[in-house]
């Protein structure tokens, strides 16, 4: 936006970023485009798990902070409160926070001119040669791959060629502009200017546009030094995708792919169950992120999906050495298999941060234990709020522990997290039988205390999706060859005595056992006949 400030023009570069840990890679990459940030902090409840962590990313990257105290305007705010926790947590003068109500729009005049003086003017040379980092990309149909970029040094301009300096390979620029807020033309973007480019010929693959990648002119590829980049986000929660209508396979095929071209976060693979058809095995950062993906696909494109129990990767280190990481629990080595025995299995942990009233202390402790937490740290930053740091298995965040948190404390604590590394584990392989026929779309890999209630879930759950048969069906819950939990259905049940005199007792005898000898057969090559639907509610929430 432009802003005029003591009669002279600012060309600002505002950068909206999402709160929500998930999306910590896209924050990080956001912060590498700015040269200041506005540190938002809520009135009433003060700092949160995020804002810390936010801060701290910002803090790395040597970012000027500008504090705003937001919401003052509810009756619950305790504006003295916040500024003490700014500067007791972040160092900051509580004298250069800026109180302000975006509902009644009060003190919001005031951020723009703070930004404009605290915040440094970019720095750059426009005569050396061009350095442009890739900030993010994004695909359009007509242009290709459309980069936004940060111009450090140098100018560019149509027509000039350039070369990744990651890739190697060589473009010629077909416009450059900037966001204001729609993509706008410019004949330059100078040193210091926030913008987009997109090359002629068009970049095809989004693949291509490596993000943190330092792009220059060819005639100085071998001056320029590059940047060290970003570090690639990484999966943390995987599940398996699948049309609810086969027919509409290669529909729903075309919208999948159309939304991983905008969000290089998600892995995609082809997947098939015996039970759900052909399909897709996804990985996202998080259990929210997973949700957005899947909200998107019905709003953006229509799509009708079953989605898997979200599950986490696990790392087998074999006897002789040798590591795999197994991301889809149909793969995971059964109980059975001798080789397991001797392996080592381990299972992804993260650092959880949460922030609460002092009065839910106790219940989130016990919430945080009964998922396996391990505590690291507990902290009074102020008088009435508290800073828990546990250690916990991804397993249990991903099955929806922040719903619970949210429960055990009324909506008041907030939650971030980060990778903690890979924890040694008694895991096993829980999968749900029919007949003795393993359902593959059904299958987990959970720890060994949780085997026993997740199993009797499962059976007692499918039980009420699944139609009765005219023979017996028995749904079992099994871990190798222990079975963990069972229910039965009856079969249907035709009165062969109907017809007979009471008191014929040798004949009604024999047609009762003749009927329980035809049962027998019929559940030797019988097959369960099992709805799709069954599956699809199973599955649903």
């Amino acid at each position: 936006m432009l802003y005029n400030y003591k009669g002279e023009d600012y060309l600002l570069h505002l950068v909206d970023t999402p709160g929500h840990v998930d999306f910590r890679a896209e924050v990080t990459r956001s912060y590498a485009s700015c040269g200041g940030a506005l540190l938002l902090v809520d009135a009433s409840q003060g700092i949160q798990a995020q804002t810390v962590s936010n801060f701290h990313l910002a803090f790395a990257q040597d970012l000027a902070l500008v504090p705003v105290i937001n919401k003052v305007d509810m009756p619950s705010a305790d504006v003295p409160r916040v500024l003490e926790q700014i500067e007791t947590s972040f160092e900051l003068d509580p004298a250069s926070a800026i109180p302000v109500s975006a509902k009644t729009g009060k003190g919001v005049d005031a951020i723009l001119p703070a930004v404009v003086e605290r915040i440094p003017h970019p720095t750059g040379d426009e005569t050396k040669p061009l350095k442009m980092l890739l900030v993010d990309s994004w695909y359009d149909n007509f242009k290709g791959v459309v980069l936004l970029v940060r111009v450090f040094d140098g100018q560019i301009r149509a027509g000039d060629n350039v070369v990744s300096l990651g890739t190697g390979m060589k473009y010629t620029v077909g416009q450059v502009g900037i966001q204001y807020p729609d993509a706008t033309p410019q004949s330059v973007l100078r040193a210091g200017q926030v913008g987009y480019v997109f090359f002629n010929p068009g970049m095809k693959k989004i693949q291509d546009a490596k993000l943190g990648d330092t792009f220059t002119t060819i005639q100085d590829a071998e001056i320029v030094e590059p940047y060290p980049g970003f570090e690639e986000p990484k999966p943390m929660v995987f599940v398996a995708a699948f049309p609810t209508d086969q027919s509409d396979y290669t529909k729903l095929a075309d919208s999948i792919t159309q939304l991983v071209l905008n969000d290089r976060s998600v892995t995609l693979q082809k997947d098939f169950s015996e039970a759900l058809g052909s399909g897709w095995r996804l990985g996202f950062l998080g259990s929210l992120h997973c949700s957005v993906f899947q909200d998107r696909l019905k709003q953006e494109h229509g799509a009708d999906v079953v989605i898997t129990e979200p599950t986490v990767p696990t790392k087998i280190v074999w006897a002789d050495g040798t590591e795999e990481i197994v991301q889809n629990p149909a793969l995971f080595p059964d109980a059975s298999d001798h080789r397991i025995r001797s392996a080592q299995l381990f299972e992804p942990f993260v650092k959880a941060t949460i922030t609460m009233p002092e009065e839910y202390l106790g219940r989130v402790i016990e919430l945080c234990e009964a998922n396996r937490g391990m505590q690291k740290s507990l902290d009074f930053f102020h008088a009435t709020q508290v800073i828990l740091v546990y250690d916990l298995p991804s397993a249990q965040l991903v099955d929806d522990f922040f719903g619970k948190l949210k429960g055990a404390t009324k909506g008041y604590a907030t939650l971030d997290y980060e990778e903690a590394g890979w924890h040694e584990a008694k895991l096993s392989k829980l999968q749900l039988l029919v007949n003795k026929q393993p359902v593959d779309a059904i299958c987990r890999v959970v720890h060994h205390t949780q085997v026993d209630r997740l199993g009797r879930h499962w059976v007692t759950k499918f039980k009420e999706h699944v139609d009765r048969q005219m023979f017996e069906v028995v749904i079992q819950a099994t871990v190798g060859n222990r079975i963990v939990a069972r229910e039965t259905i009856k079969p249907f049940r035709k009165d062969v005595l109907a017809k007979l005199h009471a008191a014929d007792v040798s004949r009604r005898r024999k047609l009762l056992e003749k009927q329980k000898e035809g049962r027998k057969r019929l559940r030797a090559v019988g097959n369960v006949v099992i709805e799709q639907s069954a599956f699809q509610k199973f599955l649903a929430k």
